[in-house]
């Protein structure tokens, strides 16, 4: 048996392949759910409902993709460049830890300025807190891998701190919480009675300003070609370093961003627990989506509709929401099976 390139690949393949891939998991993880003791059907009819059944399951739905759109476009332009970015959740914090800083009272300003004000503040954060693996990526040569790594560690124990001190809320009653984001920096709701935020619209529109740029400016090719082939576009006359810094900025302040919707939309100000891993599962939804900033859109809502589902799941059927880590850890591995076999062909001698 052997694996060879395919010369074309048709249009239908390449759009059947995730699907059949997310099909063929639900089909293996039935057994995980019939071993609980529980009907195969009734379950998913529950997840599906959970997720998607009613105005406040999708608005739901929509608050936890919301930062996981950002995270995932972080991971897929930093991939796109090989820069192997793996502190999504530090910088997310970070973002959150500038909101934090400048929202609650240090600035005063009205809310059409306020609020871009804690983006940009937030952004630069996250960039500059991405920059120091990105220099010694290219001064050093130190892997990025470890040092992204730790660094979340890094932010997540300034955080602990900061907020079990100094920043640490008289009126919160002892709870390791911030002072509330001002009136002016709270994201407006999109729809009354609900959670869901003014930040969905930002990752929408950041999605596909990043399509945008990937696709159609000089600074996207560039940070494609350097992912490719690192020796072809220095022999190209692009600047190699100069590139990895610029696309360890971008999806650096794309991660922090993820914090300033959570602190200023989702809890109003900060605690230790704004995110429940949504820097690395932005990961799996870059991974998901193939590194392409629209597809993070539908991976983003597909990941936090399995989580937002599996929990109505567990409540109704009485099966553990920890289905929702294996589904989703299960599809990432299938989808990229299936988009390999899209790019190759088994042939059998």
């Amino acid at each position: 048996m052997l694996l060879e390139p395919r010369t074309h690949t048709p249009l239908w393949m390449t759009i059947i392949a995730p699907i059949a891939a997310v099909f063929v998991v639900m089909v293996l993880c039935s057994g995980l759910i019939m071993w609980a003791g529980a009907p195969v059907l009734q379950s998913y009819i529950a997840l599906a409902k959970g997720a998607f059944g009613s105005k406040f399951a999708i608005s739901e739905t929509l608050v936890r993709a919301t930062p996981l759109m950002l995270t995932g476009l972080a991971a897929a332009v930093a991939f796109r460049a090989k820069l192997w970015n793996i502190g999504g959740e530090g910088q997310l914090y970070m973002g959150a830890l500038a909101a934090t800083y400048f929202g609650t009272g240090m600035v005063n300003l009205p809310a059409p300025l306020m609020i871009p004000f804690l983006f940009v503040v937030g952004a630069i954060a996250g960039g500059l807190l991405l920059l120091v693996p990105a220099l010694l990526k290219t001064k050093l040569k130190v892997d990025e891998v470890v040092t992204t790594l730790l660094l979340n560690f890094v932010i997540l124990l300034m955080a602990n701190y900061l907020l079990f001190g100094p920043w640490k809320d008289p009126m919160a009653m002892g709870w390791p919480q911030g002072a509330p984001i001002v009136d002016a920096g709270i994201l407006p709701k999109l729809i009354e009675k609900t959670r869901l935020h003014g930040g969905l619209i930002f990752a929408l529109l950041a999605s596909v300003s990043v399509w945008l740029v990937m696709s159609k400016t000089k600074w996207g090719l560039e940070i494609r070609a350097v992912g490719l082939n690192q020796d072809a576009a220095s022999f190209a006359g692009i600047p190699i370093n100069k590139t990895i810094i610029r696309t360890a900025l971008i999806s650096g302040g794309l991660a922090a961003c993820a914090g300033v919707t959570e602190v200023a939309g989702t809890k109003e100000y900060l605690t230790l627990d704004i995110s429940p891993g949504f820097g690395y599962t932005g990961i799996a939804v870059a991974m998901l989506a193939g590194l392409n900033p629209l597809g993070v859109i539908i991976a983003a809502i597909f990941f936090a509709g399995i989580y937002n589902g599996a929990d109505s799941m567990s409540r109704a059927m009485d099966v553990s929401n920890y289905i929702a880590d294996v589904i989703t850890a299960a599809s990432l591995l299938m989808v990229m099976l299936a988009v390999m076999l899209t790019r190759m062909r088994i042939r059998f001698s």
